[in-house]
């Protein structure tokens, strides 16, 4: 298959989508954990976390366009907090569901049979038996004009995982975890 700018751009939509969504091959999935200022607790599947730096250590997450509601974006932007979790594969069944559509009050970890866990004075709630937990403030948002999306910015509060994770150099083995990847919008993997 060859293909240009035009004949992409041609393609029927969700063909298209999936498969431009799926060029860019394997990627760490996070649940993101976020609640409205009004209390509503909200979680959500990402597969678009970007490491931005080390010092300060900067995250980032592409926010598809707000054409529809965006409980996540919209509770980050309200609160400036939210949590990065990244769940084994077992549970991808659970993590992907979390992409379904569920009005503002009724909460996705009630949904989906996932645990809201609040540990280190986070706002946001973080998933229980993550087996990385990441504590987010929020520090800017840079609206991408080319397509509507939004990339958050977000500096490192917490971290927590399991010692065993981490080597000696620093580097953290998330293959040994058995952390859920993705490649498209609905292929897991280890």
């Amino acid at each position: 298959m060859e293909l240009n700018k035009e004949n992409i751009q041609q393609l029927e939509q969700r063909y298209r989508t999936a498969f431009v969504n799926s060029l860019a091959g394997f990627r760490q999935v996070v649940l993101v954990g976020s609640k409205s200022a009004a209390g509503h607790e909200n979680l959500a599947i990402f597969n678009s976390l970007i490491h931005l730096g080390a010092n300060p250590a900067l995250l980032g997450l592409i926010s598809r366009p707000d054409t529809v509601p965006r409980d996540t974006l919209q509770n980050i932007l309200e609160t400036k907090e939210y949590t990065l979790n990244y769940v084994q594969a077992a549970q991808f069944e659970k993590a992907h569901q979390t992409s379904a559509r569920y009005e503002k009050e009724v909460s996705e970890f009630e949904q989906v049979g996932l645990e809201p866990l609040y540990q280190f004075g986070c706002y946001a709630p973080f998933v229980a038996n993550a087996v990385v937990k990441i504590g987010m403030k929020l520090e800017a948002t840079i609206p991408i004009p080319q397509n509507g999306t939004l990339l958050i910015i977000g500096s490192i509060t917490h971290v927590a995982l399991d010692d065993s994770l981490v080597g000696p150099d620093g580097y953290v083995d998330l293959a040994a975890a058995e952390v859920l990847i993705s490649q498209g919008l609905d292929a897991y993997f280890v």
